[in-house]
């Protein structure tokens, strides 16, 4: 089922299945939100392909989804949606880490071109180009972006994590939403958005079709006119300069 499609699941839905726990209605709420499980599997394929199947990914997701219908209290005033995506895209990330399917030299790889990027932002004060990193690297700019496109999986990933241990939505000691939760939110929303204004132009449209417009890499090339790889390869070296920001938040708040 398509979002544009789902029943809107309304409280009183709410109520009623949380006092009684009919199956028939779980399975309802269930089937209108598959969507989501859906829509978030496929944007993360980059992190499995050619290490498990979509259908794997979706029935793990499928569990989570059944957990956040088990879970929700609607008398918070969260959007279901809102409160499920994050869930079930945290429960995928330690599916994903659990099975450790990185290989050592990716992981060796991304250490390198990590650390390239975090010594020159300190040394240039900006965050630095392709160019830049492949030079301090040692090598030329075609042989970065293959290194960035071998890991690539790992750096989406490492980012989804970070993002979604940020902006979990934690289950409260009440229903009431205190003002410093809010702030927190708001100031997390903020950082988050200076990373992104950090970002080149190209850098930016990309990380906006794919967060926002929900669009898969490879629908973005055809909308850019230019490889899926290259995309790839694009969207990796945004994700690990809007790491290195909402990395330095985290410390500072720690």
């Amino acid at each position: 089922m398509h979002k544009n499609e789902a029943e809107v699941i309304g409280n009183e839905i709410w109520d009623k299945y949380h006092k009684t726990k009919n199956i028939d209605l779980r399975n309802h709420i269930l089937i209108n939100y598959l969507y989501i499980v859906t829509i978030n599997a496929k944007k993360m394929s980059s992190m499995y392909k050619d290490k498990a199947e979509l259908d794997d990914i979706v029935n793990h997701g499928v569990l989570a989804m059944i957990e956040c219908i088990e879970r929700f209290d609607y008398s918070r005033g969260v959007q279901f949606d809102t409160y499920a995506s994050i869930r079930v895209r945290g429960s995928i990330i330690d599916y994903l880490r659990k099975n450790d399917w990185i290989p050592r030299d990716v992981r060796k790889v991304s250490i390198q071109i990590e650390n390239a990027y975090t010594e020159l932002q300190n040394l240039l004060n900006r965050s630095p180009k392709d160019e830049e990193v492949a030079e301090s690297l040692g090598m030329g700019l075609k042989d970065f972006h293959k290194m960035l496109s071998k890991a690539s999986g790992i750096f989406t990933l490492s980012y989804e994590e970070l993002l979604n241990e940020s902006y979990s939505v934690k289950e409260p000691e009440s229903s009431i939403k205190v003002p410093e939760q809010n702030i927190q939110e708001d100031e997390l929303k903020s950082v988050i958005a200076s990373s992104i204004d950090k970002l080149n132009e190209k850098e930016r449209l990309i990380v906006s079709l794919y967060y926002y417009e929900e669009l898969k890499l490879k629908e973005i090339a055809a909308v850019l006119g230019i490889t899926a790889s290259r995309v790839s390869q694009i969207h990796t070296g945004a994700l690990i300069k809007m790491k290195k920001t909402l990395s330095d938040y985290i410390n500072d708040k720690g």
